[in-house]
């Protein structure tokens, strides 16, 4: 089932943002295939979509724990806050993967805001 989710969009110079854009629904081949390139950009954009969007939030937790482990820091604290997404939307998660990700993130000084974040999600909505 899709919905219309709406997201705080950019703001220059990390300034706080009034607007909000849309976050479509993306297809589990064009995630994936975002997913496989190095553009940061392109990653988050597909997990965050995938997220929202795939009724399926096994797979939607197997696409965060793989890129809890992305060389890149902003795909990375954007998998973390993926989790706590699910944990929210779905109010259920693997919480023994997810917890491990994300305890493995803490250490991580890129990431370990958000990965607080996505834990408290996790028991707040998940419990």
């Amino acid at each position: 089932m899709a919905y219309t989710v709406k997201v705080p969009a950019p703001s220059p110079k990390g300034a706080p943002s009034r607007r909000f854009q849309d976050v479509p629904p993306i297809t589990r081949q064009r995630a994936e295939q975002a997913f496989g390139s190095n553009d940061s950009t392109r990653v988050c954009d597909a997990l965050v979509r995938a997220v929202f969007h795939d009724p399926d939030r096994r797979w939607a937790q197997r696409q965060c724990l793989r890129l809890a482990r992305h060389s890149l820091p902003e795909v990375r604290g954007l998998a973390a806050t993926c989790l706590g997404h699910i944990a929210r939307i779905h109010r259920a998660i693997n919480r023994k993967s997810a917890e491990r990700a994300l305890k493995a993130l803490l250490k991580d000084p890129a990431s370990a805001g958000r990965a607080e974040d996505a834990l408290e999600d996790i028991r707040k909505f998940a419990g």
